[in-house]
């Protein structure tokens, strides 16, 4: 079993997801089928399926492209997307199962950025493809739902085991943590994790994955009661809810301006 990691576009990632037995391989967000293709060939694996986690085109632009090269390819994605999906040609929806070879993920609802954003769950990779939604240090914009919808989705993700690792959508995670530190500057492993990640980027190598654990220790939009982080935003906004949900959304807030 293995996890191939796909740069796209300006700072996308797509995941080849390779059974070692079958050396069968499904793309998780396509962008540029090339890229893909170029790298399944490389791994001596053949791409059977797209797994789509939403419809936006950074995200699903090359499903057309890599339908075209790849015959009985299966385009998954989420019916609650309302057939913007490119090339679908198998709906999803919450509790669904996929199958690349012998492996055999769960699509986990979770809406917010987009109405039908899904992610997919391999169990048996203890691996978890969250799209735009959970981000190492960070969440997607709430573009189609509402802050609670949100935090309804990032508690499902966060519900999987500690160990389960987190595969992303975008390399945003320096800048995320740059955020959180301006929150929670007295949490040591956000400042450890935020000094690795400007390391590691600067040697070009990539901060995906994380762990669900890791985020729960780092990611602001799952510490909405950390005593610091609520201190910091009420600092801020003074007449600001004290409940989970106006947190998160004075959270997202400052974000979407930093």
């Amino acid at each position: 079993m293995a996890i191939v990691t796909v740069p796209q576009l300006s700072d996308n990632y797509a995941y080849l997801v390779i059974d070692d037995g079958s050396k069968e391989c499904g793309v998780v967000d396509c962008a540029e089928a090339d890229k893909v293709i170029s790298a399944a060939k490389s791994h001596g694996a053949k791409i059977v399926a797209v797994l789509t986690t939403h419809w936006h085109g950074d995200h699903s632009g090359g499903n057309n492209d890599i339908a075209s090269k790849v015959a009985g390819i299966k385009i998954y994605g989420a019916s609650a997307e309302g057939g913007k999906i490119p090339a679908l040609t198998n709906p999803v929806a919450d509790g669904d199962k996929v199958r690349i070879g012998a492996l055999e993920g769960r699509v986990i609802g979770i809406p917010a950025h987009t109405n039908g954003h899904v992610a997919y769950y391999f169990p048996t990779f203890g691996a978890v493809f969250t799209g735009d939604t959970m981000f190492v240090g960070g969440c997607g914009r709430v573009f189609e739902g509402k802050a609670s919808t949100m935090v309804a989705s990032l508690k499902k993700l966060a519900a999987l085991p500690d160990s389960t690792q987190v595969y992303c959508g975008h390399e945003y995670t320096e800048k995320n943590l740059r955020f959180a530190l301006t929150l929670e500057p007295g949490n040591a492993a956000l400042k450890k994790k935020h000094e690795w990640s400007m390391k590691t980027r600067a040697e070009n190598k990539f901060t995906v994955p994380s762990t669900i654990g890791e985020e729960k220790r780092t990611n602001p939009f799952l510490r909405t009661d950390s005593p610091e982080l609520r201190a910091n935003l009420k600092q801020r906004d003074p007449s600001m809810a004290d409940d989970p949900i106006a947190i998160f959304a004075k959270t997202r807030e400052l974000k979407d301006h930093f």
